[in-house]
């Protein structure tokens, strides 16, 4: 998209496409997110020299995806990338469904919390990770 103000043209970031993930075990945290949160893989791709990953998404149609990348791999191939886990915020429709579903197959839940912008609840994946969802009002 562009924009044009009266300095000139200024081109801006439309929306977030892809969110990496990098994780120790890319075979569980694809068991997690496909068995556990119902995530489906869009693609898997090999990068050469070891470097596989595999992108998922809530559904098949999602604007937005999470790739996961091997943390290892990154580590040494390019030390100077944040390996910390990124704050990600979902949302969804019927929280406490979704609340109760996760509960119901052993996932690590946080108080389910009626705040202004709407219910939210964490969670986090088998490595510890945590991530929100939350019910915009």
């Amino acid at each position: 998209m562009i924009l044009i103000t009266p300095k000139g043209v200024v081109y801006i970031i439309q929306k977030l496409g892809q969110i990496m993930l990098y994780v120790n075990d890319q075979a569980k945290a694809v068991s997690f997110w496909t068995e556990k949160a119902g995530f489906v893989v869009i693609a898997e791709e090999d990068h050469g020299q070891g470097m596989h990953s595999i992108e998922i998404a809530p559904t098949k149609d999602a604007e937005t995806t999470l790739v996961l990348h091997n943390k290892e791999l990154v580590a040494k191939m390019s030390p100077e990338v944040n390996l910390g886990t990124p704050s990600l915020m979902f949302f969804a429709d019927q929280v406490e469904k979704l609340y109760e579903q996760f509960s119901d197959k052993g996932v690590t839940v946080g108080a389910l919390v009626d705040l202004p912008m709407g219910k939210v609840f964490n969670f986090a994946d088998d490595e510890g990770n945590y991530f929100a969802v939350v019910e915009k009002k």
